[in-house]
């Protein structure tokens, strides 16, 4: 994986807020060329360090009005089971994302549907339906207080 500079860690902390970001105005702000930035942009997407540039949606406005916190609580973890759980849980579109934990649950996912009826629809479909599945908890969150994907870079 390419070694952060200075300049990349600053211009990281820019795109994270708004990857529109003129490259004119963050060369300014990072006191670089705008192709130099244009250079590093490309260099860190090419890396892996940028995975990938994608839109923070208001999900009220998609009529997206539901969001679940689900424990899941696998039969073993075997490594078989664990990865089957991890594939249905990638390839189910609603899975907004997922985490394999530690601390005696197996699974922690973030569901985002549009009413309860599909929520239980997915949850038969993912759960009820996989023999891999021993439990699962569901919380529904009453408020989006915080979300995004941005991570503290020193």
């Amino acid at each position: 994986m390419k070694q952060l500079d200075e300049f990349d860690r600053a211009i990281l902390r820019i795109i994270q807020k708004d990857n529109k970001t003129p490259q004119r105005r963050i060369a300014e702000n990072v006191h670089l060329s705008p192709a130099a930035v244009q250079r590093r942009i490309a260099a860190m997407e090419k890396s892996g360090i940028i995975k990938k540039n994608s839109a923070l949606l208001n999900v009220h406005a998609v009529d997206m009005n539901i969001t679940s916190i689900v424990e899941v609580h696998l039969k073993d973890e075997r490594i078989e089971t664990v990865d089957s759980a991890k594939n249905v849980f990638k390839s189910t579109p609603e899975v907004q994302q997922c985490y394999y934990v530690t601390g005696g649950i197996s699974f922690v996912l973030i569901i985002v549907t549009s009413d309860v009826k599909s929520y239980e629809q997915i949850t038969r479909r993912i759960f009820a339906q996989n023999d891999f599945v021993s439990s699962y908890r569901s919380l529904i969150a009453l408020d989006r207080v915080k979300t995004g994907s941005e991570i503290v870079i020193p």
